[in-house]
Formats: C-alpha cells, structure tokens, sequence
C-alpha cells in the first residue's frame, strides 16, 4: 500500500508537460544513482598508481562503496566493471568485491565496449536494476594501463581483410582514425592545440578550487622507488599537468607522423590509470534505504558509424538520444564529451553547436587522462559533480569508441 501510495504521488505530472519536465519528475520506479566516486586519475608507467596492478585498484575502489554507501552490502545484486585491456578483469572483479565486504550472493561480470565501457556497465546495472533483476547494483570502471597497452597482436584473417573496406578498417590504429577525421574535416592543428589548451586550463581550475573534491576518494597504495623498495602512498588528487600553453604544445613533434601532422601528446588523451563506480536502485528503494539521491538515470544511445573516422561517434550518438527523449542540444546543461583526441572534440562541438561553456566544464580526457573503461564512469561522477555546483538539472555524456562506434547516456541531476 505505502510503495502504490508513493507511485502515485511521485508520477504524477501534468498531460502538456514539456520534455524536460517529464524527463525530471520524481517516479517510484526511477533508477537513481545515490553514490558517485572515483580514484585520482594518475600518469601510466610513471604516476602514483604505476605498481598498483587491477585487482589492487579495484580492491581500494570497492572498499570505499561499501563503506561510504551506507547499504548492507547483502543488499546489492551484481556488480558490472567496464574494462577494455585485460581479458581476466572478471578474475579481478570478482575477488576483489569478495575481499572489500561484498558477499558471496553480489554476482559480477565485467562489458567492454571500447571506451564506452563503463557507460555499457551502468547501462547494464539500470536496467536490471529497472526491470526487478536486482535491487541495489554497482557500475564500475577501471583501467590500469600502466601493465600493458595491447591492441592487436596479429591481423584479421584474410576472409575479415578482404571482405570490405571498413572491416579492414578496424584495423587501423587510433592515432590514425585522429589524423583522418583532422584531414577529412579540416581541424587544423591550430585549432586543436587551442581546444587542448583550454582543457588543461579548466583542469587545473577545477583542481585548485577544489570542484573534484567531492568525487575522489584518496587511495592508498604502495609505490616501488628506483631501487625496488616499496613505500605506502596515499594518492587524493588527479596528476594534472600545470601551466600548459598554446606556444608549448605547439612545438610539440606529431605523435602519428606516418598518419599525419596534427595529433600529438599536447593534444591527445593522456594514458592514465583510474577507476570509478556508481551505486543504482529504483527511487522507492532509496527512499527505503534512506538513501541520498545524487541524480537519475533516464536512458543512453549507441550509434555506428565508419571505423576510419570512429572519433566522432557523439555526433550520431547525441542527436540519437536527444530525439529519443523530445530534447534539443540547447536543453542540456553540461555535456561531458570524451577527448580521445582534440581532432574528435573539436569536431564533435561545431557539429553538434554546442556551447563551449558547457562542454568538459573541468577539462577532459586531454588533460585528466582516459583510462579507457574508466571513463564513462568518470563522466558521470564527474558531470553530476559539476551538475550540482552549477545548480543545473541535465547531464548527457557520450563517447566515441574503437572499429567505430558512439554512445550517449542522459541523466537527471538532483542535488
């Protein structure tokens, strides 16, 4: 009776309702996120967390949701990580939820959908958490790219070569598909090194006000000096660096020279190691929990398009979950675009006529870094965070993704 008497007065809105309003008002059955963190985010091979294998990671990231959750942890169903590089992250998954607190009735399972990864995850966990599957889920990302960075260690088979040209396609390294779409829709380098700059000036804005404060969570971790010794380490902010400007990343050589002369490491995603996680129930479990409710969880969108210029999947993606829901570009508040490359996010911004107030508020993947399933966690986390300091309601984070594909999720601030 209490759960019918509360759907009731949750649901009900008015028949004209705009888009916006109905995409915001309160249900019993929402899927709601009531807890959003993540590790610092750290330079591969050389930064905080360069010994800090998978499991280690996770173990540490995990161990915060249950503590800082405030849910038995015999409440939560499954836990989906989003990982792209290591084939035995399930391995990893599953004994390091067992050994932060979760019992052995919380399932795991681990998605890789290129950079998309863990918006897949959290795609995954809403919907059975929406469908009744399970009550409380975890979606994670996490990626330590400091133990390796494998694309393809052979070639298709000839039958896959030969067949047609964006199968071969997906060959191609990512460097490359930056060089093209930079060609193709003559982003100049100029142009990139600009953006690129701006992304780390909003990075370290961000920092030195404090505005990722409420996202990270320390991790502490133990570091290997030159001469093999370990040390602890408690690692609370992400490795930003300080100070960049157009005339020192100008200079900087090509990274993809036999592809071209525009993307470079000034103006390319960093390779970085983190991890990120968010916790989901329905809206009436939340209230039963007692629960903070950070934001909702209205839907995503996927989108394929040409492998060679795979980097502006958000444009297809985007415009796919915006008509899915009656909105336009100008509804959202912040979008949370992944910096793969300047190339893409340049690109991606005129195309879609965003406002660049809006896009990447605290920087991107330029200046943070991509660990490649982390991400779409980490937008979100990092999106609503922004959401709230903004007293703003609509976030969409979308992605661009490897052999060619986008993916775009909308969600609800609430705080």
């Amino acid at each position: 009776m209490a759960t019918e008497r509360l759907q009731s007065i949750l649901s009900h809105v008015a028949p004209n309702a705009s888009p916006i309003d109905r995409i915001t008002q309160k249900r019993a059955d929402d899927v709601v996120i009531t807890l959003a963190l993540r590790t610092p985010l750290c330079k591969a091979k050389k930064g905080g967390f360069k010994d800090t294998p998978l499991d280690a990671l996770l173990f540490r990231l995990l161990e915060q949701v249950v503590k800082k959750s405030n849910v038995d942890p015999q409440q939560f169903g499954d836990i989906c990580l989003g990982n792209v590089r290591d084939g035995t992250a399930v391995y990893h998954l599953r004994a390091s939820s067992l050994a932060a607190g979760f019992p052995v009735t919380t399932a795991a399972s681990t998605t890789n959908r290129f950079c998309s990864s863990s918006l897949t995850a959290t795609q995954h966990i809403a919907n059975e958490v929406a469908s009744g599957l399970i009550d409380v889920g975890v979606a994670v990302g996490a990626e330590t790219l400091s133990f390796g960075n494998v694309r393809l260690n052979r070639p298709f088979v000839d039958e896959v070569r030969n067949a047609n040209q964006s199968a071969l396609d997906c060959e191609q390294p990512m460097g490359q598909t930056s060089e093209t779409v930079g060609t193709e829709f003559n982003i100049t380098r100029e142009m990139q090194d600009h953006y690129a700059v701006e992304s780390y000036r909003r990075a370290e804005l961000a920092q030195k006000s404090g505005w990722f404060d409420d996202e990270i969570v320390p991790v502490t971790v133990k570091v290997k000096g030159k001469d093999g010794t370990e040390t602890e380490k408690t690692i609370t902010k992400d490795e930003i660096r300080y100070g960049t400007t157009y005339e020192s990343i100008s200079k900087l050589p090509p990274s993809f020279a036999e592809f071209g002369d525009k993307s470079h490491a000034g103006n390319s995603s960093q390779v970085t190691d983190g991890a990120a996680a968010i916790v989901l129930m329905k809206r009436s479990k939340a209230l039963e929990l007692r629960q903070p409710i950070l934001g909702k969880y209205v839907g995503t969108a996927i989108a394929g398009l040409e492998p060679r210029i795979m980097g502006i999947g958000p444009v297809f993606a985007i415009p796919k979950l915006l008509s899915n829901h009656n909105l336009s570009i100008n509804d959202i508040d912040v979008i949370e675009i992944n910096e793969a490359f300047a190339s893409m996010a340049v690109y991606c911004r005129d195309r879609l006529g965003i406002e660049w107030e809006k896009l990447n508020p605290r920087g991107g993947a330029i200046a943070l870094g991509h660990p490649f399933g982390m991400t779409g966690v980490r937008q979100i986390v990092c999106g609503l965070s922004e959401c709230r300091r903004r007293k703003a309601k609509i976030l969409v984070t979308s992605m661009c993704m490897g052999t060619g594909m986008g993916m775009a999720g909308l969600f609800v601030s609430e705080q």
